[in-house]
């Protein structure tokens, strides 16, 4: 094993990890200062996204007989789930790149993927496959990877998402059943406790004192075939508190042999134990069958998009996943600050025929307390954050010889065991009014078990293996709020990316074998501002990653859909822009109040290697340099508004790191129009590509296109021409 991995011994760093612990707790036990601090509280700062937000629902007195809290504007909130507007203020508090998204923003569309729901964030790179099948990259993290997720940490409610070794799915997040979500790019994320490439982003889903209504019913439905139904009800009782919400959706797809079918079921329940002690549970249930139609040469691609490959369908292929998710949060209330206990287990099920049929069964399990407080430190503010994350799981993976999309012969039967201890603390210290200094740190050991107990690879090392990853992961940054509206920040992070065991696992003509990695490290710096003066609100973010050992990926052969191969590339640079501005136009347009709006969100990506052996200081391939969204936004106060939107990539993306093949760029039109009714009712359409343009959505990267004959079957066609419509009840 390479020496840079284990630069601590497992010991030493185990000790430190529990010596950090203890001395992390000491702050919640000490006394309040009664100095006054000399920072008061930020106010939230108006991002772009807040800029556009619909009016939230008012709440007041008890007419509905659901003991819901009296009060004006947003929800109170509780203990363990503080309300929308403390949620933005963390996240703006934040000294680095951050986004905050309100769900009323996307409530009004057929909000089905979380590309839906993520695009109007700047520097998210999201793009569909078919139906929930995606490819998600923040700043480069997981690039030319097209499933699952690596690079970035998924939170639902603050909890971890991801499986023990990383990777991530989709799969769960229902876009119906969210109340806001959180990204927080690169190193940004120490906030949770994450220190990757990536960051991570954290859905946030509704409880009875922050949903938007006591009682919400949902259907719509469109092209393709699609139907869907949601429904979320809420109460409040004395001390207790429960949310239940579901959805079930069918659709035949944009393509061939792509039909989707998917039920999700949310629940949590909240109880006050005491005063300034809350607990609540979540429940989750995922079920998701999803045929696929694979991917198409690329005049295929633009000329006959709705096509299967025949691979697809001789092997019919598809993706059944069931997922059963149990969490907990406990949330004391101290004489100084907060501290929550999370715990959560996720039980998840797959079969996936591809080019054999994959078949795992697995568990995650992890517990991670949080400290969180602000106390007077020599007579300045100081905000604190220290925590602790230990997870762990197990996976049973199974492959057999796909027999028209039934089991074969057996060809693996593997146990992939992870494990991992991490120790984190950010601190922010105000040693001016308007100026803090941010400093933390992540300790972390990873560890990954690999036994092959079937199959034929070549050698025992193959068969066999144990490797840990260990380390420490700094951050340093400066943020400047020279008016409370304003916010100025630049930092640096170090971030250390382990590989999830689709990277280490990997099938080869020697079957399935273990492949070594080493952990992908990097240097980010970034300097940006957000805030709002006037009718201009803005978020912009410079940034620049110097990477080691990046994990990069490519696709062996990518019409039989075999997982891409993974391998560490020397030294590459991520760079790019994100940036977010809404300008308000006008306002009483037609003296009633009316509002204009106009929104541009603009995506830069420069990734390249850098002095590589063999591939030289070419572009990285997979992600567009470009990306830029306009939209344009009326809302009147009767409730009737629409929102032109137009998508544009100028350059498509290289389908290979050789840079002999580049798909062409695009521009999409889209619309959302509807009408918010004074009783609680909400008529909406979402029309997309109103053009019905020829795109390529997405590519199954290869190292070089030139080698294959007749040119590799690697691209996935966007959807035509599409119109969503429904009807949204609230009461």
């Amino acid at each position: 094993m390479p020496s840079r991995q284990r630069a601590v011994p497992r010991a030493a760093l185990s000790s430190t990890l529990l010596a950090a612990g203890l001395a992390l707790t000491a702050p919640a036990l000490a006394e309040p200062s009664a100095k006054p601090l000399a920072r008061p509280p930020a106010k939230p700062i108006a991002s772009p996204e807040s800029a556009t937000t619909l009016s939230e629902i008012s709440v007041s007195g008890d007419a509905s007989g659901t003991g819901r809290p009296s009060g004006t504007g947003e929800t109170a909130g509780s203990l363990t789930v503080p309300s929308v507007a403390a949620q933005r203020a963390a996240v703006n508090a934040t000294v680095g790149s951050v986004a905050f998204v309100d769900a009323t923003t996307f409530q009004n569309r057929y909000a089905n993927t979380v590309r839906d729901v993520l695009k109007d964030v700047p520097g998210v790179f999201v793009q569909e496959r078919y139906g929930q099948e995606m490819r998600l990259s923040i700043r480069g993290s997981g690039i030319a990877r097209g499933f699952h997720v690596r690079g970035i940490e998924l939170l639902q409610d603050g909890i971890p998402l991801n499986l023990a070794d990383g990777s991530g799915d989709f799969y769960q997040i229902d876009p119906l059943s969210l109340r806001s979500f959180e990204v927080y790019k690169g190193g940004n994320a120490l906030t949770f406790g994450a220190t990757t490439l990536g960051g991570a982003v954290n859905f946030v889903t509704p409880t009875a004192y922050t949903a938007l209504a006591p009682n919400i019913l949902r259907i719509d439905g469109g092209t393709f075939n699609t139907i869907r139904e949601h429904f979320q009800v809420s109460r409040i009782s004395g001390p207790a508190d429960v949310l239940i919400s579901g959805t079930a959706t069918n659709s035949n797809g944009f393509r061939d042999h792509e039909t989707q079918r998917t039920r999700n079921l949310n629940a949590n329940f909240g109880y006050r134990l005491a005063p300034g002690v809350e607990t609540r549970f979540y429940l989750g249930f995922y079920d998701t069958d999803q045929k696929l139609p694979g991917s198409l040469s690329l005049l295929d691609a633009l000329n006959n998009p709705r096509l299967a490959n025949p691979a697809a369908i001789a092997g019919n292929q598809s993706r059944k996943v069931t997922t059963e998710r149990i969490a907990n949060r406990t949330s004391f209330e101290l004489e100084v600050g907060r501290l929550d206990i999370d715990s959560w287990a996720i039980h998840k099920n797959l079969y996936h025929p591809i080019f054999q049929v994959i078949d795992q069964d697995g568990w995650t399990y992890g517990v991670a307390p949080r400290w969180a407080g602000t106390f007077d430190l020599g007579g300045f503010r100081n905000d604190l954050i220290l925590g602790l994350r230990a997870f762990a799981g197990i996976n049973e993976a199974r492959q057999f010889v796909n027999v028209a999309g039934l089991r074969g012969a057996q060809t693996l039967d593997a146990r992939q065991s992870a494990s991992n201890y991490e120790a984190y603390a950010e601190n922010r210290f105000w040693f001016l009014p308007e100026m803090a200094l941010m400093t933390g740190a992540k300790l972390f050991s990873s560890n990954r078990t690999y036994s092959n107990r079937g199959g034929l690879p070549a050698s025992p090392a193959a068969r066999f293996a144990n490797i840990t990853y260990e380390g420490v992961n700094p951050k340093l940054g400066l943020l400047w709020q020279p008016l409370p509206d304003i916010q100025v920040f630049a930092d640096v992070t170090r971030s250390r990316d382990v590989p999830d065991f689709s990277d280490l696992a990997q099938t080869n003509t020697l079957g399935t074998t273990f492949v070594p990695l080493a952990a992908q490290r990097a240097w980010t710096y970034e300097a940006g501002s957000r805030g709002r003066i006037d009718r201009l609100a803005w978020d912009v973010t410079l940034y620049r990653a110097e990477l080691r050992d990046a994990l990069i990926n490519f696709t062996p052969n990518p019409g039989l859909n075999i997982p891409a191969a993974t391998f560490n590339a020397p030294r590459t640079r991520h760079q790019g822009v994100e940036a977010a501005l809404t300008l308000d136009l006008t306002e009483d347009l037609t003296g009633h109040g009316d509002r204009l709006s106009l929104t541009q969100i603009w995506t830069h990506n420069d990734f390249r290697f850098v002095g590589d052996p063999v591939f030289g200081n070419n572009r990285i391939a997979g992600v567009p340099v470009d990306v830029l969204r306009t939209v344009l936004g009326y809302r009147h106060p009767s409730g009737f508004y629409f929102a032109p939107a137009l998508d544009w990539v100028p350059q498509g993306a290289f389908a290979d790191h050789a840079n002999t093949l580049k798909v062409p760029g695009y521009a999409l039109l889209g619309l959302q129009t509807g009408i918010d009714f004074s009783n609680g009712v909400s008529l909406f359409v979402d029309a997309r590509n109103l053009t019905d343009e020829r795109y390529i959505s997405d590519i199954a990267v290869v190292t070089n296109a030139a080698t294959v004959a007749g040119g590799p079957a690697a691209f996935f066609p966007g959807n035509g021409r599409s119109v969503f419509g429904g009807v949204r009840a609230s009461f």
